[in-house]
Protein backbone atom coordinates (compact mmCIF):
# COMPACT_ATOMS: atom_id res chain seq x y z
CA UNK A 1 0.00 0.00 0.00
CA UNK A 2 1.68 3.07 -1.02
CA UNK A 3 -0.42 5.97 1.22
CA UNK A 4 0.75 9.13 2.00
CA UNK A 5 4.21 9.55 -0.44
CA UNK A 6 7.37 11.22 1.06
CA UNK A 7 9.21 13.66 -0.96
CA UNK A 8 11.57 12.21 -2.79
CA UNK A 9 10.77 8.41 -4.58
CA UNK A 10 13.40 5.85 -5.01
CA UNK A 11 14.49 7.36 -8.43
CA UNK A 12 15.14 10.86 -6.41
CA UNK A 13 12.89 12.97 -8.30
CA UNK A 14 11.07 15.45 -5.90
CA UNK A 15 6.98 14.62 -5.92
CA UNK A 16 4.09 15.59 -4.15
CA UNK A 17 2.80 14.67 -0.54
CA UNK A 18 -0.20 13.62 -1.65
CA UNK A 19 0.43 11.30 -4.28
CA UNK A 20 -0.69 7.45 -4.46
CA UNK A 21 -3.91 7.96 -2.45
CA UNK A 22 -7.16 6.43 -3.34
CA UNK A 23 -9.52 6.77 -6.34
CA UNK A 24 -6.80 9.98 -7.25
CA UNK A 25 -7.52 12.02 -4.69
CA UNK A 26 -5.39 15.17 -4.39
CA UNK A 27 -4.91 18.54 -1.98
CA UNK A 28 -7.11 21.16 -4.20
CA UNK A 29 -8.81 18.27 -6.09
CA UNK A 30 -12.59 18.73 -7.03
CA UNK A 31 -14.83 15.96 -5.17
CA UNK A 32 -18.51 15.81 -6.11
CA UNK A 33 -20.52 13.45 -4.42
CA UNK A 34 -24.30 12.75 -5.84
CA UNK A 35 -26.65 14.41 -3.18
CA UNK A 36 -29.95 12.13 -3.03
CA UNK A 37 -28.55 9.58 -0.44
CA UNK A 38 -28.36 11.89 1.88
CA UNK A 39 -31.42 13.92 0.90
CA UNK A 40 -33.08 10.36 1.52
CA UNK A 41 -30.81 9.75 4.83
CA UNK A 42 -31.99 13.03 6.09
CA UNK A 43 -35.74 12.40 5.37
CA UNK A 44 -35.43 9.25 7.55
CA UNK A 45 -33.95 10.90 10.38
CA UNK A 46 -30.04 10.57 10.28
CA UNK A 47 -28.13 13.60 11.59
CA UNK A 48 -25.77 13.68 8.87
CA UNK A 49 -25.15 17.73 7.81
CA UNK A 50 -25.76 18.38 4.01
CA UNK A 51 -23.25 19.68 1.92
CA UNK A 52 -22.67 23.42 1.17
CA UNK A 53 -22.18 23.63 -2.71
CA UNK A 54 -18.94 25.24 -1.59
CA UNK A 55 -18.27 22.32 0.06
CA UNK A 56 -16.21 20.46 -3.39
CA UNK A 57 -12.42 21.32 -2.89
CA UNK A 58 -10.17 19.04 -1.19
CA UNK A 59 -8.33 21.21 1.69
CA UNK A 60 -6.43 18.54 3.11
CA UNK A 61 -5.74 14.73 2.77
CA UNK A 62 -4.79 12.23 5.57
CA UNK A 63 -3.37 8.86 6.71
CA UNK A 64 -4.86 6.97 9.45
CA UNK A 65 -2.93 4.05 10.92
CA UNK A 66 -4.68 1.77 12.75
CA UNK A 67 -4.31 -1.79 14.30
CA UNK A 68 -6.52 -2.93 11.34
CA UNK A 69 -5.43 -4.51 8.23
CA UNK A 70 -5.79 -2.37 5.32
CA UNK A 71 -5.89 1.71 5.45
CA UNK A 72 -8.53 4.59 6.29
CA UNK A 73 -7.84 7.53 5.01
CA UNK A 74 -9.69 11.08 5.05
CA UNK A 75 -10.05 13.74 2.44
CA UNK A 76 -11.23 16.99 4.48
CA UNK A 77 -13.89 19.45 2.47
CA UNK A 78 -13.73 21.64 6.10
CA UNK A 79 -10.68 20.63 8.59
CA UNK A 80 -12.76 21.68 11.44
CA UNK A 81 -9.70 24.03 12.77
CA UNK A 82 -10.88 27.41 14.47
CA UNK A 83 -14.05 25.93 15.89
CA UNK A 84 -15.67 24.85 12.95
CA UNK A 85 -17.25 21.71 12.38
CA UNK A 86 -15.17 18.99 10.09
CA UNK A 87 -16.60 17.55 6.92
CA UNK A 88 -14.78 14.82 5.23
CA UNK A 89 -15.01 11.62 2.85
CA UNK A 90 -13.62 8.58 4.64
CA UNK A 91 -12.06 5.40 2.69
CA UNK A 92 -11.16 2.51 3.76
CA UNK A 93 -8.93 0.47 1.60
CA UNK A 94 -7.98 -3.27 1.67
CA UNK A 95 -4.63 -5.00 2.04
CA UNK A 96 -4.48 -4.28 -1.72
CA UNK A 97 -4.98 -0.92 -1.50
CA UNK A 98 -8.58 -1.37 -3.03
CA UNK A 99 -11.19 0.97 -1.76
CA UNK A 100 -13.71 -1.20 0.54
CA UNK A 101 -16.04 1.69 1.89
CA UNK A 102 -16.72 4.94 1.50
CA UNK A 103 -18.45 6.92 3.88
CA UNK A 104 -19.29 10.79 3.74
CA UNK A 105 -18.80 12.29 7.10
CA UNK A 106 -19.81 15.72 9.06
CA UNK A 107 -19.18 16.04 12.65
CA UNK A 108 -21.94 16.86 15.65
CA UNK A 109 -19.87 17.58 18.54
CA UNK A 110 -16.75 17.87 19.79
CA UNK A 111 -16.18 17.51 23.76
CA UNK A 112 -12.94 18.52 25.86
CA UNK A 113 -12.65 15.31 28.55
CA UNK A 114 -11.38 17.53 31.00
CA UNK A 115 -10.97 14.96 34.32
CA UNK A 116 -8.34 12.06 34.15
CA UNK A 117 -11.28 9.50 34.42
CA UNK A 118 -13.03 11.15 31.73
CA UNK A 119 -9.63 10.94 29.40
CA UNK A 120 -9.41 7.16 30.24
CA UNK A 121 -13.21 6.36 29.83
CA UNK A 122 -12.41 7.94 25.96
CA UNK A 123 -9.97 6.02 25.23
CA UNK A 124 -10.73 2.74 26.85
CA UNK A 125 -7.98 2.87 29.21
CA UNK A 126 -10.73 2.31 32.09
CA UNK A 127 -11.58 -1.09 30.69
CA UNK A 128 -15.40 1.01 30.01
CA UNK A 129 -16.50 3.80 28.15
CA UNK A 130 -15.67 3.95 24.85
CA UNK A 131 -15.61 0.47 23.41
CA UNK A 132 -18.55 -0.54 25.50
CA UNK A 133 -21.34 -2.37 23.73
CA UNK A 134 -24.09 0.35 22.37
CA UNK A 135 -23.78 4.18 22.71
CA UNK A 136 -26.42 6.76 23.36
CA UNK A 137 -27.41 9.94 22.26
CA UNK A 138 -29.82 11.85 23.82
CA UNK A 139 -32.58 14.41 22.65
CA UNK A 140 -30.95 17.57 25.15
CA UNK A 141 -27.61 16.71 24.25
CA UNK A 142 -28.40 17.58 20.67
CA UNK A 143 -30.30 20.79 21.45
CA UNK A 144 -27.47 22.02 23.09
CA UNK A 145 -25.51 21.37 19.85
CA UNK A 146 -27.58 23.41 18.23
CA UNK A 147 -29.96 21.38 16.58
CA UNK A 148 -33.52 23.11 15.58
CA UNK A 149 -37.06 22.06 17.14
CA UNK A 150 -38.16 20.59 14.06
CA UNK A 151 -34.48 18.77 13.20
CA UNK A 152 -34.74 17.35 16.62
CA UNK A 153 -38.40 16.32 15.88
CA UNK A 154 -37.23 14.52 12.45
CA UNK A 155 -34.86 13.11 14.43
CA UNK A 156 -36.25 11.71 17.77
CA UNK A 157 -40.00 11.32 16.12
CA UNK A 158 -41.57 10.84 19.94
CA UNK A 159 -38.32 9.29 21.50
CA UNK A 160 -36.00 11.04 24.46
CA UNK A 161 -32.70 8.90 22.79
CA UNK A 162 -30.96 7.42 19.90
CA UNK A 163 -29.60 3.39 20.86
CA UNK A 164 -26.50 2.60 18.59
CA UNK A 165 -24.49 -0.45 18.72
CA UNK A 166 -20.54 -1.02 18.39
CA UNK A 167 -19.63 -1.90 14.76
CA UNK A 168 -16.60 -3.64 15.78
CA UNK A 169 -15.29 -6.83 18.17
CA UNK A 170 -17.94 -9.94 19.21
CA UNK A 171 -21.36 -8.19 19.50
CA UNK A 172 -22.17 -9.65 23.05
CA UNK A 173 -18.81 -8.66 24.42
CA UNK A 174 -19.68 -5.71 26.98
CA UNK A 175 -16.54 -4.03 25.97
CA UNK A 176 -14.54 -3.97 22.89
CA UNK A 177 -11.08 -2.06 23.43
CA UNK A 178 -10.78 0.59 21.00
CA UNK A 179 -8.78 0.82 18.09
CA UNK A 180 -5.65 2.72 18.46
CA UNK A 181 -3.35 4.37 15.85
CA UNK A 182 -2.64 7.72 14.37
CA UNK A 183 -3.12 10.40 11.77
CA UNK A 184 -1.01 12.46 9.87
CA UNK A 185 -3.13 15.05 8.29
CA UNK A 186 -1.54 16.51 5.51
CA UNK A 187 -2.12 20.51 4.66
CA UNK A 188 -0.37 21.44 1.43
CA UNK A 189 0.94 19.53 -1.36
CA UNK A 190 4.34 19.92 -0.01
CA UNK A 191 3.73 18.74 3.40
CA UNK A 192 5.01 21.54 5.14
CA UNK A 193 1.42 22.60 6.64
CA UNK A 194 -0.76 19.64 8.82
CA UNK A 195 -0.99 17.91 11.86
CA UNK A 196 0.06 14.85 13.47
CA UNK A 197 -2.46 13.32 16.63
CA UNK A 198 -2.90 10.04 18.48
CA UNK A 199 -6.39 8.52 17.78
CA UNK A 200 -8.47 5.90 19.58
CA UNK A 201 -11.27 5.01 17.38
CA UNK A 202 -14.55 3.13 18.00
CA UNK A 203 -17.34 3.24 15.40
CA UNK A 204 -21.06 2.48 16.23
CA UNK A 205 -24.04 2.25 13.94
CA UNK A 206 -28.02 2.26 14.05
CA UNK A 207 -31.02 1.52 11.30
CA UNK A 208 -32.71 4.77 10.60
CA UNK A 209 -36.33 4.05 10.54
CA UNK A 210 -37.15 4.35 6.81
CA UNK A 211 -34.62 2.43 5.75
CA UNK A 212 -30.51 2.53 5.95
CA UNK A 213 -27.53 2.72 8.04
CA UNK A 214 -25.70 6.02 10.00
CA UNK A 215 -22.55 5.62 11.37
CA UNK A 216 -21.90 7.51 14.76
CA UNK A 217 -17.74 7.13 14.45
CA UNK A 218 -15.93 8.46 18.08
CA UNK A 219 -12.56 9.28 17.85
CA UNK A 220 -10.67 10.24 20.69
CA UNK A 221 -7.77 12.41 19.05
CA UNK A 222 -4.44 13.80 21.19
CA UNK A 223 -2.61 16.23 19.17
CA UNK A 224 1.11 16.03 18.72
CA UNK A 225 2.24 18.47 16.51
CA UNK A 226 0.81 21.45 14.32
CA UNK A 227 2.68 22.38 11.38
CA UNK A 228 5.81 20.75 12.97
CA UNK A 229 5.31 22.52 15.88
CA UNK A 230 5.78 19.74 18.93
CA UNK A 231 4.56 22.40 21.87
CA UNK A 232 1.66 22.12 20.09
CA UNK A 233 -0.59 19.97 22.63
CA UNK A 234 -4.37 18.89 23.15
CA UNK A 235 -7.06 16.07 23.99
CA UNK A 236 -10.68 16.39 22.51
CA UNK A 237 -13.25 13.54 21.25
CA UNK A 238 -14.94 14.19 18.26
CA UNK A 239 -18.55 12.98 17.29
CA UNK A 240 -19.10 12.22 13.89
CA UNK A 241 -22.17 10.78 11.77
CA UNK A 242 -21.41 8.87 8.85
CA UNK A 243 -23.23 7.86 6.02
CA UNK A 244 -22.21 4.84 3.78
CA UNK A 245 -21.96 6.01 -0.24
CA UNK A 246 -21.49 4.14 -3.29
CA UNK A 247 -18.27 4.25 -4.82
CA UNK A 248 -19.57 5.31 -8.31
CA UNK A 249 -21.94 8.20 -6.66
CA UNK A 250 -18.59 9.89 -5.98
CA UNK A 251 -16.32 11.57 -8.53
CA UNK A 252 -13.10 13.01 -7.57
CA UNK A 253 -11.06 15.40 -9.94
Amino acid sequence: MRGIAGKHGADGKVRREDEGLPMGARIGGMLKLQMSPLIRAQANGSLIAMPRDTDTLIQAVSQIKLNLAGGLYRYYLAKGDDDAKEKFLQLYADEKNQVAEIMYCTQLARVIPETADDQDAYTGRAGYGLGDQTYTLWREQLGDVGLSADELATVFGDSDRLDYVRDAGERNAAFVSPFKGTETRIDDAGGVKGLKQEMYFMPYVRELPGGGSEYLLITTEILSSVNGDHSKRGIHVDFVIGLPVEQERVVIQ
